[in-house]
């Protein structure tokens, strides 16, 4: 008996289907952006090559790259033009040592290079490279952990003069994940801004993605206003999460003054009736984060903040700053830090 015409295909087929040709596009976009760089990396380490091989002859040296450029954007076109060719040379210039740039030019774009290539800082161009390979960041993100300084927030956290180097961070610990300053210019608040701190908490939460990626890799949001249940009373915890790198609960308080004693004395409170009433066994010690408008030296000294291992005060910025604000704020935090963690 002759089967029936078959009139439609399942739609699970369909699919199947579909995200195989999503998979191969995605994978042949990445071979090839990977491809491009390396070759972007080949062309400036030759153009090097060559000028340092008619290093006898400067005027040669000047006149590569216009040379070479008339020549290739009739070959290749505009890609291979004198402002690229120059970048091309920047980049092997920067990233001399080609296993290195293997092993991290994954998940990255032209443009991730060409952002990272404008950062000054040697060491922080190449941690940007890695974190944005492994991270798997966008150039948005990229771009914006670039502005607000992320590396040096990082660095001033994780202290002092004979700093840690960043490359070597486990994900394990708390300063590896609590910058100072925070910068939440994405809340929508200016710089001139009157607000609640429900107005806060919920400026967060209506922006709850972008403040993560803000925190870092592997927060997950648990719940805003917690609940706990004591004896005698009841409780409400601004904001809780997990962060699965570290294993352990962060929970986040919301204040719109400057640090105080008693915000740091409620905060130790509820990191404590956290770690009794709701932390799990394979759960490492609950984090404490206190973010206010201001922190303030003496009250780190001298307050329970210091040497606590689980409790962190930090400032927010409602606001981009600019590059000198924030350069400014960077290194006042990082000498509250040092009180705050005795890590004189």
């Amino acid at each position: 008996m002759a089967p029936n015409n078959i009139t439609q295909i399942p739609e699970r087929f369909l699919n199947d289907i579909r995200s195989i040709i999503e998979h191969g596009r995605q994978t042949a976009y990445a071979a090839a952006g990977q491809a491009a760089i390396m070759t972007y990396w080949n062309v400036g380490q030759r153009i090097v090559e060559e000028e340092q091989n008619g290093k006898s002859r400067a005027e040669y040296g000047k006149q590569i790259i216009p040379l070479l450029a008339n020549q290739l954007t009739r070959d290749y076109g505009t890609g291979y033009g004198r402002r690229n060719l120059a970048y091309y040379r920047q980049f092997y210039l920067t990233f001399p040592q080609k296993e290195i740039l293997h092993d991290f030019v994954q998940n990255l774009t032209w443009t991730h290079i060409r952002r990272i290539l404008s950062v000054s800082n040697p060491d922080a161009q190449l941690w940007y490279l890695k974190a944005a390979s492994g991270n798997m960041w966008s150039t948005t993100e990229l771009d914006r952990n670039i502005a607000t300084q992320y590396y040096e927030r990082r660095l001033a956290a994780q202290l002092p003069a004979n700093v840690v180097d960043l490359q070597q961070n486990t994900g394990k610990d708390p300063l590896d994940y609590i910058k100072n300053p925070v910068v939440a210019e994405f809340m929508g608040f200016r710089r001139d801004s009157t607000f609640s701190e429900s107005d806060l908490e919920q400026a967060l939460i209506d922006n709850l993605e972008r403040f993560i990626l803000e925190l870092g890799r592997g927060f997950a949001f648990v719940e805003r206003q917690q609940h706990i249940v004591t004896d005698t009373a009841d409780f409400f915890i601004d904001l809780v999460f997990y962060n699965f790198k570290m294993k352990r609960f962060v929970i986040f308080e919301l204040k719109t003054h400057r640090l105080t004693h008693q915000d740091i004395g409620q905060l130790d409170m509820y990191v404590r009736m956290y770690d009794d009433l709701v932390r799990g066994e394979d759960d490492k010690p609950t984090i404490g984060v206190l973010l206010c408008t201001d922190t303030d030296n003496t009250i780190a000294r001298y307050s329970v903040l210091h040497e606590s291992e689980q409790l962190f005060a930090a400032k927010y910025m409602t606001y981009m700053p600019t590059e000198e604000e924030l350069r400014r704020e960077i290194e006042q935090q990082k000498q509250f830090f040092l009180q705050q963690h005795n890590r004189e």
